[in-house]
């Protein structure tokens, strides 16, 4: 301490006795330094904020019964295991659960990323009467939480019908020929081939805001060397996309692992998601099945171990995404 104030004394003592010049500068580098200072406290507090649950969930994923009664152990223990992980995956059934979330739910990401370029590129490049209302029922994707359409997606579902056409050959003839479609991929790959899946506003409307900034030349070019609309689609507009195309993938596969709601509404219990099956890990069913107590501080590190499952798949997947995705947020456009 004591050589600290002495530094402190000596850069005040050369500060009082240095021109103006030189004081001009030292200040302008002070000032620079506090400046750095504090945009590395913040960035640490930030970083600290973000990493502290996984970090939590890394240390008690890997201890023992014994260190959770151990007062003494906080974060880091001697004794690490990693049976924890073998219990989560029993619990979880994760090898299926990783299957039925690919089927389900990736694949109609998948679906939706191009169902969903190619509304808004009509949305964007043509005129037509009926823009306006499309253009708002668009908006209504994003304002209108799915939840609330949960309940008559539903019904629809257990009686799948297009303007009760097959109700009124029920209401004729006494035969109900309208299909069940819960339980099957329909449920989600139906709504991604009509972009009208999970947050396919929101997608639909960064489309929107990437093909407005597409050079109108290139589609002309096309158009005078006889392309129609939809072959300059998939010829000009596709492939200059993929900078947003990037973006939307990222958004759809984090949106699409997440999906707990739809997942838990629509499918059974022997085709739940990793999403499902983890907000169930908790229940005496699953728990039950090693035959561990409610007071088991086990089930502590059988919970964390099993949300770390279920964020490093995805994680990976930004990570070997991160750079392109970056500069794809940055030269999409995407603001607010």
């Amino acid at each position: 301490m004591t050589k600290i104030f002495k530094s402190i004394k000596d850069t005040f003592l050369k500060f009082k006795n240095s021109s103006s010049e030189t004081r001009y500068k030292m200040i302008i580098k002070g000032n620079s330094v506090l400046t750095a200072i504090l945009r590395y406290t913040i960035l640490i507090a930030i970083g600290y904020i973000i990493l502290y649950p996984l970090l939590y969930m890394i240390s008690s994923s890997i201890r023992t019964r014994e260190s959770f009664y151990d007062p003494s152990i906080v974060w880091i223990t001697s004794d690490v295991t990693f049976e924890n992980f073998g219990f989560a995956w029993k619990v979880l059934k994760y090898g299926q659960s990783v299957l039925n979330t690919i089927i389900f739910e990736m694949v109609s990401a998948g679906i939706q990323i191009v169902s969903c370029s190619l509304v808004a590129y009509g949305l964007a490049r043509f005129e037509f009467k009926e823009k306006r209302v499309l253009t708002f029922f668009m908006f209504l994707l994003i304002l209108v939480p799915s939840q609330m359409m949960m309940l008559p997606i539903f019904m629809n579902y257990s009686k799948l019908d297009f303007l009760g056409l097959l109700g009124l050959v029920d209401t004729l003839t006494g035969i109900d020929i309208r299909p069940n479609v819960l339980n099957s991929i329909w449920t989600f790959y139906l709504p991604a081939l009509l972009g009208v899946g999970i947050r396919s506003g929101i997608i639909i409307y960064i489309y929107i805001q990437f093909f407005k900034g597409l050079p109108k030349e290139l589609e002309e070019a096309a158009w005078i060397d006889g392309a129609g609309p939809l072959k300059t689609y998939i010829r000009i507009a596709l492939p200059s996309s993929g900078v947003v195309i990037t973006t939307i993938t990222v958004f759809s596969l984090i949106w699409h692992w997440n999906d707990y709601s739809l997942s838990s509404m629509y499918l059974y219990a022997s085709s739940w998601p990793v999403a499902v099956r983890l907000s169930e890990i908790t229940t005496p069913e699953a728990m039950g099945v090693l035959r561990l107590s409610g007071d088991d501080p086990i089930r502590i590190a059988i919970m964390m171990a099993g949300c770390l499952m279920f964020i490093v798949p995805i994680l990976i997947v930004y990570l070997i995404l991160q750079k392109k995705f970056v500069k794809s947020i940055d030269r999409v456009g995407i603001t607010g």
